[in-house]
């Protein structure tokens, strides 16, 4: 199988802004699991959903994240997901990361020396998460883990709930400690909190949460795995490429984004307990641009999916330039609801 002409690209981090010489960049949604009563995974619907991300236009889509559910798979069904993801990409050239996070390091090893031949973009993985490692624990890991991707990068995923969390100056070690690490996926922080990972962090392509992008971008990260494409990734796609033309207009945007995300979306996290990945595949319910469903694996508690068919009105109306019949807004559309006809491209 031949790989995403991608060795060529040279990965502009924090330093250089909003790495445009990368297709490390942009608008990258989660693939989904489909899982039907019986707790097995609908791949036929998987097929589906690739499809239509595929289909997109987005800048790239991943697996295994928080929203893949990689800590509920089989390893079988780890593989025949990463399979099918990475035909489907390679014959529409569409880029495409493959999530090898696993809790135990062993197991994330081996998923990057099983699925390295599919050639991603880069591989995305997580510290183990037993005891909290050390920095020298942490460069082992890392290590070992690039030298099974070889050459293929790694981004590292920190989310706040890991029990060993990075600051902008560890990061900045690790950058020079172990160069195929080419990206972070954090939650973001304040402008102080910007500037240093941009002070120590600058070979690092920065993710942000998808509801945070457009100040991400204005700070120079380079793209969301994104909850606002769970919504809707070609309204998350028109969103990213108006960020590249008018950032006021997109800043305006995430203002209603954000207010969307903490009136309707938070509450079923902080008050009622459920995890990130019922909230994302609720949002993909809402936006109902595939049939993934809400349920989630055991033991983890599933958002009834007529909580979608309530909050699909209030997002139409909040944040419209996400939303046409389609699921989505063309390019044109939203540049129109938020600038002059002549700024359209």
């Amino acid at each position: 199988m031949a790989p995403i002409e991608q060795r060529s690209k040279r990965i502009v981090g924090l330093g250089g802004g909003l790495c445009s010489e990368s297709l490390l960049k942009g608008n990258w949604p989660s693939v989904m699991l489909p899982i039907g009563a019986d707790e097995q995974i609908d791949f036929t619907k998987l097929a589906a959903q690739i499809d239509t991300l595929v289909g997109a236009g987005v800048d790239g889509i991943y697996t295994n994240g928080s929203a893949g559910e990689f800590y509920a798979q089989s390893e079988l069904e780890f593989d025949r997901i990463q399979k099918m993801v990475a035909e489907r990409c390679h014959a529409a050239g569409q880029p495409f990361i493959i999530g090898a996070s696993h809790m135990s390091a062993q197991v994330s090893l081996e998923r990057i020396q099983r699925s390295r031949d599919y050639n991603p973009l880069a591989f995305q993985v997580i510290l183990p998460d037993w005891f909290p490692p050390s920095y020298d624990e942490v460069l082992v890991f890392l290590r070992c883990m690039a030298a099974a991707a070889d050459p293929v990068g790694l981004i590292l995923y920190n989310p706040p709930h890991a029990k060993k969390q990075l600051d902008p100056q560890a990061l900045g070690r690790l950058q020079n400690d172990v160069p195929q690490l080419v990206g972070v996926k954090l939650a973001d922080g304040d402008s102080q909190w910007y500037a240093e990972m941009r002070e120590h962090c600058q070979n690092l392509a920065l993710f942000v949460p998808g509801h945070h992008l457009a100040t991400g971008i204005s700070q120079g990260a380079a793209g969301s795995f994104s909850n606002v494409a769970a919504l809707s990734p070609v309204g998350a796609q028109c969103w990213v490429e108006l960020m590249k033309t008018d950032l006021d207009a997109a800043l305006s945007i995430e203002v209603r984004i954000r207010q969307f995300m903490a009136e309707n979306i938070e509450p079923f996290i902080v008050e009622q307990g459920f995890t990130n990945t019922a909230a994302d595949k609720l949002l993909a319910a809402i936006g109902g641009w595939s049939d993934i469903g809400t349920r989630l694996r055991w033991p983890y508690r599933s958002i009834d999916p007529k909580e979608a068919e309530r909050l699909r009105p209030i997002a139409i109306k909040q944040i419209p330039e996400l939303f046409v019949s389609d699921g989505s807004l063309t390019r044109n559309e939203m540049v129109k609801k938020e600038g002059p006809e002549d700024e359209v491209y």
